[in-house]
Order: C-alpha cells, then sequence, then structure tokens
C-alpha cells in the first residue's frame, strides 16, 4: 500500500483519505494517483465505509498534477483512470480543504459532496494562464455548480479565489479557522454516516446521475484539448516563466 495517501477508518462508517506528500504540497504522483484510485475502489467495496473525507497533510490541499513526475504510461493515464474513480464513487464524500487548491487540486474538490475549507485557501483554475483547458470534468461541473457567467470568469482569467469567495460563490459549502476545518469535516461525515449506507448510496445515484454523463463528456473533450494544446509554444512559455519566476509573454505568438 502506497504511503502517498494514508487511510483511516473509524467506528462511525468514516474513511478518513489524507493525500501525503506534504513537500510537494501534496501534487500528485503517478503512483498517488494510482494510490487514490485503489482507496476509492476499496471504500466502495467495504460495507463498513459510509462516508469518505479527503484532506491534504500539512498546510495544503494540493496543487495538483506533479510536473516532475507526469510521465506517459502505456495505455490510460494514472489521470484520468482516478479522475474517473471519483466522478463514479457512489458514496458521500466530504472534503476539508486548506492550503493551495490548484489544478487537479481544485477540480478534484468539485467532485466531493461537501466541501470545508480553512481561512487560508488559495484555490485557483490555473489552465488558461498554463496554455492548456480545463480537466477532470470540470469545463461542466463548475458551471453545473456555480453557474456558467460565474464559472466563465474564473476559467478564462486563472484568478485566485481566497475561503470568502469560495463560499460566497458556492464551491465551497462553508469556512472555517484552519485549526478546526477537519474536524468540521469529520463531523459532518460522521452525522451522515449514521444513516443507512444503502440509502446514502442509492440517494447520491440519483443526484449524480444527471451529471454523469456530461461529466463523461467534458472529460472525453478535455482530453481531446489537452493533447492539442500541450507542448504547445504557449504552454511551453507558460511552463518556463513559472520555472524562471518570471511573467509569462503570451503576445510574441499574436503576430
Amino acid at each position: 500500500m502506497s504511503d502517498t495517501v494514508l487511510q483511516q477508518l473509524d467506528d462511525d462508517g468514516v474513511l478518513l483519505l489524507t493525500l501525503n506528500r506534504p513537500k510537494r504540497k501534496n501534487a500528485f504522483s503517478n503512483e498517488q494517483w494510482l494510490a487514490f484510485r485503489d482507496a476509492l475502489i476499496a471504500a466502495g467495496e467495504n460495507p463498513a465505509v459510509a462516508c469518505v473525507v479527503i484532506t491534504g497533510a500539512g498546510s495544503d490541499f494540493s496543487s495538483g498534477v506533479d510536473l516532475n513526475d507526469f510521465s506517459e504510461s502505456d495505455g490510460e493515464h494514472p489521470f484520468a483512470i482516478s479522475a474517473k474513480a471519483l466522478v463514479d464513487f457512489d458514496k458521500p464524500v466530504v472534503s476539508a480543504a486548506c492550503g493551495v487548491a490548484v489544478g487537479g487540486g481544485a477540480t478534484l474538490l468539485l467532485h466531493t459532496d461537501v466541501i470545508y475549507v480553512g481561512e487560508s485557501l488559495r484555490l485557483r483554475f490555473p489552465f488558461t494562464a498554463l496554455g492548456l483547458v480545463p480537466e477532470w470534468g470540470s469545463s461542466y461541473q463548475l458551471q453545473a455548480i456555480i453557474g456558467a457567467r460565474k464559472a466563465a470568469e474564473l476559467m478564462y482569467t486563472s484568478e485566485w479565489i481566497n475561503a470568502e469567495r469560495a463560499v460566497s460563490l458556492g464551491i465551497a459549502t462553508a469556512q472555517f479557522s484552519d485549526d478546526e476545518v477537519l474536524a468540521k469535516a469529520m463531523d459532518k461525515a460522521r452525522e451522515i454516516a449514521q444513516w443507512p449506507v444503502n440509502s446514502l448510496v442509492e440517494t447520491k445515484k440519483l443526484m449524480r446521475n444527471v451529471h454523469r454523463a456530461a461529466i463523461h463528456s467534458a472529460m472525453g473533450g478535455e482530453t481531446e484539448g489537452m493533447a492539442r494544446l500541450a507542448g504547445s509554444p504557449e504552454n511551453i512559455e507558460a511552463v518556463m516563466a513559472i520555472m524562471e519566476k518570471r511573467k509569462p509573454d503570451f503576445k510574441q505568438f499574436r503576430k
């Protein structure tokens, strides 16, 4: 079992999954994507699990994909495998997020049912700033949650969102201090977990089935868009600017 995703199941039926690469701001490696997928599959099959809580070790939720470990793979990429596992997971999921939640760390949150955030939250959908397109079905899911106009603003600008705005937009359910956000998430998960698991599963299926086909369709389109733009001059410029700690110059490609 990989130590990149820690698992702790309590007597109330709440499984705590902790993204555990704090030195990398919990950026997902290929190993961690697969560990996350395996944990979700096991939780779905375990009748003792009624609700899942997802959080990040240290001071951050997740900075998304670890660019130092996003190598090509034979067949479907671990990222896509992990994304589908969460989209199709049929038990309630509560998330507790502090600090950085960027890229995959932000889009993962969109597929959790209750989102509690700490006061230090800094959330961002950075895809246009990277010369890329949204992922993890977020091109649909963000619109479904907060509406098309607000979603367009966030996606087009790649702006940073703090905890207060995340709650006001409807991305997050509630804001707490960093010290109490995980405890609040666990309390809510236990409140959910007191009810019959089969009822929770069937209720989530009904609520998610309205969106599931659209999310999968969005993920397919996003994969195609990523294939077209990954490695493009604009994408390379964005990555180099990050590495060189400077502002990217995209105007050079408009001539």
